[in-house]
């Protein structure tokens, strides 16, 4: 089926001009599955001589990007994001090649925010250096703990002094980077967050990423749940995080996101206002506004299905048009983290709809006390409250 047949013909949305449009890559490979991890990553079985076939997957994203064009023509691009996995188990030169495709094939914007994930279990002295000269303009680093024991409950396969001494080398390295970090960890009381919490601190990160560690389904966790702390602990540490990083002068921006002035994380905040985004590699997902319709796409998720079939020019498993129904929840789902809210206008441009789609939605979020009403120098803008952010579920309840 022809372009203008599958996504350009006629449909009951009126979108205007299409948001910012971000390019997500996914490299699936890591050295170990960690135990509460459910995102499409593979262990490298090196003891039985599996090797990273490199070359291979960066030749199937090339066709992936080569057929996906048509899809995005005349768009420029605003960000791009290298996840996994471990994407720092690729080579500099690897990564270089990856940055050079999607410059050569795509309009990337002046100061394109270019972020690539590491874990220090993948560090080598002078390789984040070499990742910065690759094209990397930002690094996130999965350190989740510094403490020994939490890092072995975890699974992971660095310890403290690995994640200490590759925080340092990414300070050195780049202007801006992440840190992500876990709490409510299994055996973790308050004075272990706060020693996690005064190690990130001391490297003064431009970005903190702290989540809520959570028992995923079809994980080994979830299999075999640990002791985690119960929900009064949890909030207590969530208090001293929002605290003692409002004290170091980052603002949380949203829900699970902290930064020091201009150091915002371009590519998500893309995804949290409803933008679109170009998944390329092994499951990665897309999401694509047209004049009448949004769609989303899924690329094939196990590595050598995908390299075959990309290769093939096949990338996409599957995709499918968002509805008009679902469409009011599923932006409200990704603004309603952010701590400064929206203007109603905003879910009109990228959805299509009229603001009367969410307005009962809303009445009962400002009735209740989980969304506020402000007048800024745009208008009006909705907003979670404290109480909103706290009970974020609660309120996003109310828009399905």
């Amino acid at each position: 089926m022809q372009l203008q047949d599958r996504y350009l013909r006629p449909g009951t949305l009126q979108l205007g001009a299409p948001p910012p449009l971000s390019v997500y890559v996914h490299l699936p490979w890591c050295l170990k599955k960690c135990p509460y991890c459910d995102f499409n990553s593979h262990a490298l079985r090196a003891g039985e001589g599996e090797a990273l076939p490199e070359s291979r997957y960066l030749d199937a994203v090339r066709a992936d990007l080569e057929a996906s064009l048509p899809l995005v023509w005349g768009r420029s691009v605003h960000s791009v994001f290298i996840g996994g996995g471990t994407p720092s188990l690729f080579s500099p030169e690897g990564i270089a090649r990856l940055i050079s495709d999607l410059r050569l094939l795509l309009p990337l914007q002046p100061g394109c925010e270019i972020t690539l994930e590491a874990n220090p279990g993948t560090f080598e002295r002078d390789r984040f250096r070499a990742f910065r000269a690759a094209g990397v303009t930002r690094l996130s680093i999965g350190v989740q703990s510094f403490d020994d024991d939490k890092l072995r409950a975890l699974g992971r396969v660095h310890d403290g002094a690995q994640a200490r001494a590759a925080v340092a080398e990414a300070a050195d390295c780049f202007d801006t980077f992440n840190l992500d970090l876990m709490y409510a960890l299994p055996g973790q009381d308050l004075d272990g967050l706060r020693r996690d919490l005064d190690t990130a601190l001391s490297f003064a990160p431009p970005h903190l990423s702290l989540y809520h560690l959570t028992l995923e389904p079809n994980t080994e966790f979830a299999r075999r749940p640990p002791r985690l702390p119960d929900d009064d602990l949890a909030a207590e540490m969530l208090d001293e995080v929002v605290a003692r990083t409002g004290a170091a002068g980052m603002e949380r921006y949203e829900v699970s996101a902290y930064a020091r002035p201009g150091h915002r994380c371009t590519h998500n905040l893309n995804y949290w206002q409803f933008g679109d985004y170009l998944g390329l590699g092994a499951g990665a997902h897309g999401k694509l506004s047209f004049p009448h319709r949004v769609m989303r796409q899924v690329k094939w998720r196990e590595p050598a299905a995908y390299m075959r079939e990309a290769l093939a020019g096949n990338a996409t498993s599957n995709e499918e048009e968002v509805g008009r129904k679902a469409l009011p929840f599923e932006f409200m789902l990704n603004l309603l983290r952010l701590r400064e809210g929206f203007e109603p206008m905003l879910f009109t441009e990228r959805t299509g709809l009229p603001p009367s789609a969410i307005a009962g939605g809303v009445e009962e979020a400002l009735a209740r006390g989980l969304l506020e009403q402000v007048e800024g120098p745009a208008g009006r803008r909705w907003r979670p409250t404290a109480k909103g952010f706290d009970f974020l579920s609660d309120l996003q309840e109310l828009f399905l």
